[in-house]
């Protein structure tokens, strides 16, 4: 049994949960609306201010896809109840970021200014404090959609291994490998 799928998810008040004939889970809360499309095997019964899942069989694929579903569940009604919040920072001489919108101006260390659009259900903000190395945050509802921005944005420049220059979250630990000198 799916330890995770088992367990129901609790829904709070002001939150609403719908399931429509296509099997499309849609809940709806005070920051906004989210919708998950449902595999047809995988039953959602909605009772008592809580989620629960149902799958047919104990197939391998039935098993996969009800731990699934119930945490993606769970995932939405967090984001439209708080939301969803990434940090990341840029360390490197030179290495800026500016904001007008959602367009996001990023000096990096190449020859020219990578501009980058972060879709608009998304929030961006920059912020540049004085000894401090420049952050971006990110903030949104959908956490995959937070996530996949998030290394698109530091995939542009990976922080690399001898001095950890590049762009990682906030909090990430980067090995750092000892240099030639090292090596006799």
């Amino acid at each position: 049994m799916s330890r995770i799928g088992k367990k129901p998810v609790a829904v709070p008040g002001g939150v609403s949960v719908t399931v429509n004939a296509e099997n499309i889970l849609t809940i709806k809360g005070p920051k906004g609306e989210l919708k998950q499309t449902l595999d047809r095997d995988i039953k959602v019964e909605v009772k008592e201010g809580n989620i629960e899942f149902v799958r047919p069989t104990d197939q391998i694929r039935h098993r996969a896809l009800h731990g699934l579903y119930r945490a993606l569940a769970s995932n939405m009604v967090k984001g439209v109840t708080e939301g969803y919040k990434t940090q990341l920072e840029l360390i490197g001489v030179g290495f800026k970021a500016s904001n007008q919108g959602n367009l996001l101006d990023l000096a990096l260390g190449y020859s020219h200014n990578i501009i980058f659009e972060v879709p608009k259900e998304l929030k961006v903000a920059t912020a540049q404090e004085k000894g401090e190395n420049p952050k971006i945050t990110l903030e949104g509802i959908d956490k995959q959609l937070i996530g996949q921005v998030a290394a698109k944005i530091r995939g542009l420049r990976k922080p690399e291994p001898y001095k950890g220059k590049g762009v990682r979250y906030v909090g990430e630990v980067v090995r750092k490998k000892a240099g030639k000198a090292a090596g006799k």
